[in-house]
């Protein structure tokens, strides 16, 4: 019985990239970027103001508020940084622990300076730029923080959905802020200033250590190219808020 010969398998080829998908992630990486830049920009005028009010009238959660403001705009660089790069996802993981380390810095430095304040009963002067700036970062902050969400999540990027949950503490740091100055100026109470700047180093703690794990966002479901698939942001356990 004569033998078959049998011929060679040949594998299938490569899926080609999906030209669409990769306009996508484009467009998404510019957004990125122009959110980020937005987000430098106010908050680097916001820190100005903030630790220059802090510093003239004593408040360790105004000053604490504008270092906030630094650590953001540092996000801010670091995305920039980061979707400069060819392929972004590459810088992934380095930007995550650059913004961990950021938001370390931040709670060491304000939760230090409030529990100094408090053994100390330091008794701030009150501050209406400081109560006006809150007010102004409760409307712009969420604002901004969605959208940079939305963009991190489409991206499957945890570090845009951390800059973007770093925006978002900023709004809920302006209210403890707002708080803490009201309390002081109306009623006096010296210890509302600093342990509103407690609240904000046990928050920012929090973040770090999720940007430092890689949390706040997973990962969008694959399309042709490795990317998101079209329609898709794969967040389906709801973890990107």
């Amino acid at each position: 019985m004569p033998m078959t010969e049998q011929l060679p398998l040949i594998g299938r080829p490569p899926a080609e990239p999906d030209p669409a998908v990769q306009a996508e992630r484009r467009r998404l990486g510019r957004r990125a970027q122009l959110l980020a830049g937005a987000s430098v920009t106010y908050n680097l005028v916001e820190a100005v103001i903030a630790i220059s009010a802090g510093t003239i009238a004593g408040s360790v959660a105004l000053v604490g508020f504008g270092l906030d403001s630094i650590v953001e705009v540092a996000s801010g660089l670091i995305i920039l940084w980061q979707f400069r790069h060819k392929l972004p996802q590459t810088r992934e993981r380095r930007a995550l622990r650059l913004i961990a380390l950021s938001f370390f810095a931040l709670a060491a430095y304000v939760g230090f300076e409030s529990v100094r304040a408090l053994f100390e009963r330091s008794t701030p002067d009150s501050s209406s730029i400081g109560i006006g700036l809150a007010i102004a970062s409760l409307i712009v902050m969420p604002l901004l923080s969605r959208a940079q969400r939305r963009t991190g999540r489409a991206l499957g990027s945890n570090a845009v959905v951390a800059d973007g949950t770093q925006t978002m503490l900023c709004t809920y740091l302006s209210a403890v802020l707002l708080a803490g100055l009201v309390l002081n100026a109306t009623l006096g109470w010296f210890w509302a200033d600093p342990l509103a700047g407690l609240i904000i180093a046990a928050v920012a703690l929090r973040e770090g250590v999720q940007a430092w794990r890689g949390q706040g966002c997973c990962p969008p479901l694959a399309g042709a190219d490795g990317g998101p698939a079209s329609g898709s942001d794969g967040c389906d356990d709801g973890c990107c808020g």
